[in-house]
C-alpha cells in the first residue's frame, strides 16, 4: 500500500518564489472515478506562477496544492476507475496536487505514457496538448492549408501548436523574442519565425500571408497585441486567446470584427467540466498519441529540477528564459 503521509510543495499565503517550501501531509485517497499516481515527474506552468501569486484561486473542490500535469505509476483506484489497473504508468491532467509525492486524477483525464517516451516527456504533455487541441482544432477549427500565427512560439504551448498545426497541415509563422527562439520556432516545423523585439508582427504577417490576412492567430500575450491580431487576421479569421500576460483590459476599436466577419473566442482550460476535459482527452488518445508514439510530435524540454528546487523553476518561468517546458523531478 502507498505510504500515508508525502512530500509536497506548499505555497502558504502566496507570494514569490520564495514562499515556495517542501513540506509533509497526508497522502490524498482516490475517490469514484479517480487514480492515486506515486508522481515521477511533475510540469511547472504559468497558471501555477498565478496561483502561488494570488491571482488564480483553484476551482472548487480541486486540490489547493500546485502542479496541472504529471506522470507516474498508478498505485490505487477509486470505485470505477478503469480500465486503469495498479502498476500502470499514465500521465494526467489534474486539478491541482501535482508538485506532491503523490496525486490524484480522474481516471478519463489520464493517458497512457506514450511507446518511446520516458516518464519526464510524458508528464510534459498534458497541460500543453489539451490545452492546443481544444484551442486549435475544436475552438479555432484550424484546416489544412489555412495560416496561423503562434505567438510565444517558443513556449511549451507555441511548440505543441506549431508541431500539430503542421502535421496537419497548416502553415505557420511564429513570434519569439530572441534569435535563438526563433531558431526553435524553425525547428519545431514554423515555415517563418520573427524576433517581435526586432520587426513589428502585422508586417511579416501581411508577407507570410502574401497580402490576404492570417486565417487564424493563437495568442497568450493580449494587452495591445489584440488590436493588431485583429488587423492581421483575413476575412472569416479566427482569434483565439488563451492567456493574457499583458493584461485584459483596453481600449479596442472593434469595426474589424464586422467588417471582415471575424471570431474572437478563447478557453481557459482548468475550470471546464470533467466532461470536457475526459472529451479532449478522448480525441488526443485518437488523433495525437499515435503521432507522439511514431516520433512526429515530442515535447521539447528545457530544465528539470529537483522538487525541493521548486522555486528556482518558477524564477526561470517568470524569467521567460525557457524554451520548452520547465519540470520538476519528484520520483523518478
Amino acid at each position: 500500500m502507498p505510504a500515508t503521509t508525502m512530500r509536497h510543495i506548499d505555497h502558504g499565503a502566496g507570494g514569490t518564489a520564495e514562499c515556495l517550501r517542501l513540506a509533509e501531509g497526508a497522502r490524498p485517497t482516490p475517490g469514484p472515478g479517480d487514480v492515486l499516481i506515486r508522481v515521477a515527474y511533475a510540469g511547472v506552468n504559468r497558471p501555477d506562477v498565478l496561483q502561488r501569486s494570488g491571482s488564480y484561486p483553484p476551482p472548487p473542490g480541486a486540490s489547493p496544492l500546485l502542479g496541472l500535469e504529471v506522470a507516474g505509476e498508478v498505485v490505487a483506484l477509486g470505485a470505477g476507475a478503469g480500465p486503469w489497473q495498479v502498476g500502470d504508468t499514465v500521465c494526467a491532467l489534474t486539478p491541482g496536487g501535482g508538485y506532491a509525492e503523490y496525486c490524484v486524477a480522474p481516471a478519463e483525464h489520464c493517458l497512457p505514457v506514450p511507446p518511446g517516451l520516458s516518464l519526464l516527456e510524458a508528464a510534459a504533455l498534458p497541460e500543453n496538448y489539451f490545452t492546443v487541441w481544444t484551442n486549435l482544432f475544436e475552438r479555432g477549427h484550424l484546416q489544412a492549408a489555412e495560416t496561423l500565427l503562434v505567438h510565444g512560439g517558443s513556449s511549451g504551448i507555441g511548440l505543441t501548436a506549431i508541431q500539430l498545426a503542421r502535421h496537419f497541415g497548416a502553415r505557420v509563422l511564429a513570434t519569439a523574442g530572441s534569435a535563438e527562439k526563433c531558431q526553435a520556432c524553425l525547428a519545431a516545423g514554423a515555415e517563418r519565425a520573427v524576433n517581435y523585439r526586432e520587426q513589428d508582427f502585422t508586417e511579416a504577417a501581411a508577407q507570410f500571408s502574401q497580402g490576404q490576412g492570417l486565417n487564424m492567430i493563437l495568442d497568450m500575450v493580449g494587452g495591445g497585441y489584440i488590436s493588431r491580431n485583429l488587423g492581421a487576421l483575413a476575412l472569416e479569421g479566427r482569434l483565439v486567446q488563451i492567456a493574457f500576460l499583458e493584461g485584459s483590459r483596453l481600449e479596442l476599436d472593434a469595426l474589424p470584427i464586422m467588417l471582415k466577419r471575424l471570431t474572437f473566442t478563447g478557453s481557459t482550460l482548468r475550470p471546464r467540466s470533467r466532461q470536457d476535459k475526459a472529451n479532449i482527452a478522448r480525441a488526443l488518445r485518437e488523433q495525437v498519441w499515435p503521432l507522439l508514439a511514431a516520433g512526429q510530435c515530442r515535447p521539447v524540454i528545457h530544465s528539470t529540477f529537483a522538487l525541493a528546487e521548486v522555486a528556482a523553476a518558477h524564477r526561470l518561468m517568470e524569467s521567460s528564459q525557457h524554451i520548452g517546458k520547465v519540470m520538476l523531478e519528484v520520483n523518478p
